[in-house]
Parts: C-alpha cells; sequence; structure tokens
C-alpha cells in the first residue's frame, strides 16, 4: 500500500480469462495467416466497484495477470494507478517487458483506469481530459487473401455505409498482385483517402518501386513497407517515398524506449500506439506525449473501443484504426462498444469508465 492511503479504497481482486472467437473465413496479410483472435480480459475488483481491461494476443498474458501482476499490485490504492503501473514493470523485469508481459500490463492498467473512473462516477474521457469530443476513424482490413469483389463489398461499405474518410487494406503476400489490387480499391473509394499495409513484407528498394506504383492510386498512407525492426530501412522509404506518401509503423511496440528509438530515427511520418501492447493507458499518453514534443501525429492501432477515451484524450492524434476482426469481437462481447456515425466515433458520457459491459452470457461459448 502506498503511503498516506490507508483511508483510500485498494484494490483487492485480480481475475483474468481468455477468450478464442474464429474469424469470418481464414484471413492474412503480407507477414501472416489467421483463423481466430484471442481475447485476454483482466478483471480487478476494489472499494465495492469493478474494472476490466484486455488485449489481443497470447492466453499466456493471462496466467501473467493472475500471478505476478496481481500480486505487485493487490492493496495498492485504486486511484493511484501510475504506482500500479511501475509496480508491475518492476516484477517483470526478469521476465523480459515486451511482448506477453506488455500485453498483459496493458490489460491490467485499462482495467485501474476503469476502475478507478467508476469509483469516482466518471467517464474515462473526462477523468483524463479530453482534447476532443469524437475521432475520425479509418476502416481497416482488405487482407490479402480476398477475393477482388470481397475486397470492394468492404472498402465500399466503409465509405458509403458508415462515411469513413479513409479506409485501409493489406500488401504483400504476392507483390506482383498488389498494384492491381490497389488499383481495384481506388476504384471503389473514389476519392477517399486509401492505405496500405504490408506489415513488414517488403525489402527496402522493392517498398520504394511499389510505393511508386501506389502513388499512381493516390496511395497516402505506406505502413510498415519494410520491418519495423529495421528503423534504417523505414528511413530510407520514407526519405524516398512520393512526397504526398506518408510512412507509419508503431504498432508493435511494447515500451517507451521503442517509441522514443523510432521517433528519434526519423523512421516514420505517423506514429501508431497500440493501447493492448504498449503498457495500457498509462503508457500510451506517454507515447503520445513523445509524438507530441517530436512534431509527429500519432495514430491507434487495432481495438477501437479499447482506445476511445484515451483517443479522445491523447494530444496530436490524427485517427483511429477501425479494424474489422475487433470491431466484431467488441460488438459482440460488450455492451456500449461504439458505433461509427459519420466517419467518426464518441464515448457515451452517460456511461463510466470506459464505457464497457462485458456480456458473459454471449461470450460464454468462446471461453478456453
Amino acid at each position: 500500500m502506498s503511503p498516506g492511503t490507508e483511508s483510500q479504497p485498494t484494490i483487492e481482486r485480480v481475475d483474468a480469462e481468455v477468450y478464442t472467437v474464429p474469424t469470418e473465413q481464414e484471413e492474412a496479410d503480407g507477414t501472416l495467416s489467421w483463423s481466430s483472435t484471442t481475447l485476454v480480459l483482466a478483471r480487478v475488483s476494489g472499494g465495492g466497484n469493478e474494472g476490466l481491461g484486455y488485449t489481443y494476443g497470447s492466453a499466456a498474458a493471462a496466467s501473467l495477470i493472475g500471478a505476478e501482476l496481481a500480486e505487485a499490485v493487490r492493496g495498492r490504492c485504486i486511484f493511484d494507478v501510475p504506482t500500479s503501473w511501475q509496480a508491475m514493470q518492476r516484477c517483470v523485469r526478469n521476465i523480459g517487458r515486451s511482448g506477453v508481459a506488455a500485453n498483459a500490463i496493458s490489460a491490467l492498467d485499462m482495467a485501474l483506469w476503469d476502475l478507478k473512473a467508476r469509483l469516482l462516477q466518471q467517464p474515462l474521457a473526462m477523468v483524463l481530459g479530453r482534447c476532443r469530443d469524437s475521432v475520425p476513424v479509418y476502416g481497416s482490413g482488405g487482407f490479402t487473401n480476398y477475393s477482388d469483389s470481397k475486397l470492394r463489398e468492404q472498402l465500399h461499405a466503409w465509405v458509403d455505409r458508415d462515411g469513413c474518410q479513409w479506409v485501409k487494406m493489406k500488401v504483400g503476400s504476392d507483390a506482383s498482385r498488389d498494384p492491381h489490387r490497389v488499383r481495384t480499391a481506388r476504384e471503389v473509394v473514389g476519392e477517399a483517402g486509401l492505405f496500405v499495409d504490408a506489415n513488414g513484407a517488403y525489402g527496402t528498394k522493392q517498398a520504394l518501386s511499389l510505393a511508386a506504383s501506389f502513388a499512381d492510386c493516390n496511395v497516402s498512407w505506406f505502413e510498415e513497407p519494410v520491418s519495423s525492426d529495421d528503423l534504417r530501412g523505414l528511413h530510407f522509404v520514407r526519405e524516398h517515398a512520393p512526397a504526398r506518401m506518408e510512412i507509419a509503423a508503431g504498432e508493435y511496440g511494447y515500451t517507451l524506449d521503442y517509441f522514443r528509438c523510432m521517433l528519434e530515427s526519423g523512421a516514420v511520418d505517423v506514429q501508431q500506439i497500440d493501447v493492448t501492447r504498449c503498457g495500457g493507458i498509462t503508457a500510451f499518453l506517454r507515447a503520445a506525449a513523445l509524438c507530441e514534443a517530436s512534431h509527429i501525429d500519432c495514430s491507434t492501432h487495432c481495438a477501437p473501443a479499447a482506445h476511445l477515451h484515451v483517443a479522445c484524450a491523447a494530444p496530436g492524434l490524427r485517427h483511429m484504426e477501425w479494424f474489422h476482426d475487433h470491431v466484431l469481437i467488441e460488438q459482440r462481447f460488450f455492451d456500449g462498444a461504439p458505433e461509427v456515425r459519420a466517419g467518426r466515433i464518441q464515448p457515451d458520457l452517460s456511461r463510466p469508465g470506459i464505457g464497457l459491459s462485458f456480456k458473459h452470457s454471449d461470450a460464454k461459448a468462446y471461453r478456453i
């Protein structure tokens, strides 16, 4: 327990659950294919209330939440979330902060912020302090194994039905077909912004060659043209890409050091941050501050319901990713999951915390 917090509510119980949800069909990007998505749900209670958070990734995160992380935060003041965050960071020193540990910390940190806001009977966006009332989203999917007709159908719906200003598609599985697929996308989305995401599938020179081809279709965002681990390569592509094409990366950022190094290297025009990987809401706000200090915009990666409140609070945030797989899961499993209206999503300020209630009965069949 922190000094001077004896009269404050403390963290009493920490639990984690795992759910695996099949995708609508086999899906693929430039470097991976998958047929299911795993959600790890963290629950924390104290002060007569409960908060929830979650991450997408390995089920191993649940074991870490229920053991080492629970021990690190139990008994601490609910209102001192940064103190609990620091304790979680210390307890994984010999495990390693990246990967599964960062995912687990992210889910539990989110749950702690949710619990704090619920005890204050306020929506989290108001507790954090808003920079904006709502956030624009871009439709994201366009998997590389989609047929041309499926690609057209999905992208058209985001623009025509949801009013998205931008859409993003996957590239990289077959570089020889990518220019055709991008032309197909441009034909159906009209004047909307078109983004492509290679998930690090290309080599540096190959990425530049394809960037020139994509520029003919007014592609304005090229995400991970090369591996995010290759900061020199990302910087090279950014320096030589068409002038109107921005380079984005950062979804695999698990630590603040990662974001500092990426920003200092001049590798990106837009820095992506994932609240379910980076260390949660506490770390997301710190990463966003690094971006602001570097005069680089940031954007969220996946998990739109998890990001909504912190996205309203983060300075320099451009937009959020409305990722196909996670939207389906969040709308199925959570009451209060956001819906797109005129290309934007907005928190319901009548709901405390992150505004989500888990529908255990609907999720029960997917629990492992």
